[in-house]
Parts: structure tokens; C-alpha cells; sequence
């Protein structure tokens, strides 16, 4: 996939450190700078969550069939559900001349740094693994097993977002507030 306007920004970061809020803002007060490329799941909605706001859902099946179509520019399974960004969602975004926003767990980062997009990567640092757990657990949709799995892979990101930090990989580590961070971007 061939980049063509505005840089991408890719926000990436552990469940619970942050993200959607920081971009919630982002998206509130820059309408008409930044879009956001809305990603596929095959997890239930949550409380509050729409079709194609939050995310497009959709069955298991027909996600593992467009992603073996190559309609996908990167796909992870977590927790027994697949996740992912179609070529189409960042391809909405980029036509209304915005910059595409791709908030994406580390899989993700990997898949999409193989690509010729060239974006900005933002690594949204928790304060502690226990906030993260606590901001978990206020959630209320986690089980114990759920929980643990996402804290699992809270640690490996958090080990994973440093080193790619420290190597260049990633152009902003933020570990300051969120406030701060928006004020940042």
C-alpha cells in the first residue's frame, strides 16, 4: 500500500492506557484535520459502542475471508477475536484529505511498519501496570481471565514500546498525562 497524502499517525499503546481518550479530544477539536480509520472486530459491542463509530463488527468468518482477500493492511487476534484496519477505512479517511489515524496494538505496529505508508507512531505509556489495571477493572467488561490476558499483554507491549523507542522506532513515547500528551500532538 502506497502512501499518498497526509502522514499517518499511529497511535498504539496497552488496552487501558489511554488511547481512545487522547484521541476522543483530538477528534473533537481537530474535526476537519485528523479522520480516523475505524477498525474491524469480531469481540461483541460493548455498552455505548456503534457499528462503524467504534468499530465495525462483524462475524469471524467474514473477517478471516477479507483479510485472506488482502482487503486488510494489518489484523491481530487477541482474547479470541480478530482485530483489524482495511485498506478501505484509511482509504475514506486519506480521500477526505485528513490525516489518518490508526489506533493499533503492537501486531499491528509490526505488520504496518512492512508497509510503505511511512507514519508518525505514538506510544501511549500507562502511568503503572496497577492504574492500568485498575482503569481494567472500572471498565467492568473484563474477567479475571480477560484481565489477566490483557495485562499479560500490557507488559509485553509496554517491554516491546521502550525498545523501539530507544532504537527509533517509534517517534514519541508519552508518558506524561493525558493531557499533556494532547497538548503534545
Amino acid at each position: 500500500m502506497v502512501h499518498h497524502g497526509p502522514r499517518p499517525l499511529v497511535i498504539c499503546g496497552p488496552s487501558g492506557s489511554g488511547k481512545s481518550t487522547l484521541l476522543q479530544r483530538l477528534f473533537a477539536e481537530f474535526p476537519h484535520k485528523f479522520g480516523f480509520s475505524v477498525s474491524h472486530t469480531t469481540r461483541s459491542p460493548r455498552p455505548g459502542e456503534v457499528d462503524g463509530k467504534h468499530y465495525h463488527f462483524t462475524t469471524k468468518e467474514a473477517m478471516t475471508e477479507a483479510i485472506a482477500r488482502g482487503e486488510f493492511i494489518e489484523s491481530a487476534e487477541f482474547s479470541q477475536n480478530i482485530y483489524g484496519t482495511s485498506k478501505a477505512a484509511v482509504h475514506a479517511v486519506l480521500s477526505e484529505g485528513k490525516v489518518c489515524v490508526l489506533d493499533i496494538d503492537m501486531q499491528g505496529v509490526k505488520k504496518v511498519k512492512q508497509l510503505d505508508m511511512n507514519p508518525l507512531y505514538i506510544f501511549i505509556m500507562p502511568p503503572s501496570v496497577e492504574e492500568l489495571e485498575s482503569r481494567l477493572r472500572e471498565r467492568g467488561t473484563e474477567t479475571a481471565e480477560s484481565l489477566q490476558r490483557r495485562l499479560d499483554a500490557a507488559r509485553e507491549e509496554i517491554e516491546y514500546g521502550e525498545c523501539y523507542y530507544k532504537v527509533g522506532c517509534i517517534n514519541w513515547l508519552c508518558i506524561c498525562p493525558l493531557h499533556h500528551c494532547f497538548l503534545f500532538l
